[in-house]
């Protein structure tokens, strides 16, 4: 298993068309449903460990945060990231998530992860220090 240490800096973009599940609407009653709206973040995770959390963007389906992160990583073996509803009583509602491995990164021989799949949900930029060109990354929910 390949494992990555060093300076991770990732930036997340945006979500498109998020769902909201069957979860959420617990509490949402009539026509509200349909056009229910929610308030997103998304929680940052190398491996187990919580490396970041963006702002909570309101009362959207298709939040654009376009927060950067950079995090030192010692023996990362993958990156998680998982987009929350931040629900007003009790604990956050999950709404999706995307696993990136660090093999799959350092297997492609360059600094950059990219790789395009049909639904386009979130655009993820990673950046390389010296080049300052930006990939796109989008995963599927």
């Amino acid at each position: 298993m390949v494992i990555f240490n060093g300076q991770l800096k990732i930036r997340i973009r945006e979500a498109l068309d998020l769902k909201p599940t069957a979860w959420s609407l617990r509490h949402a009653v009539g026509p509200k449903t349909q056009s229910f709206l929610l308030d997103t973040y998304i929680a940052l995770n190398v491996d187990d460990s919580r490396v970041g959390q963006t702002s909570t963007k309101q009362k959207t389906n298709s939040p654009n945060w376009n927060h950067e992160f950079c995090t030192e990583v010692h023996e990362g073996r993958r990156l998680e990231l998982s987009v929350f509803h931040d629900a007003p009583i009790g604990c956050d509602d999950f709404v999706a998530n995307c696993i990136i491995q660090f093999e799959d990164i350092l297997h492609s021989g360059s600094k950059h992860f990219e790789n395009w799949k049909e639904s386009t949900i979130v655009n993820q930029l990673l950046e390389d220090d010296e080049e300052k060109e930006w990939k796109n990354y989008n995963c599927i929910w």
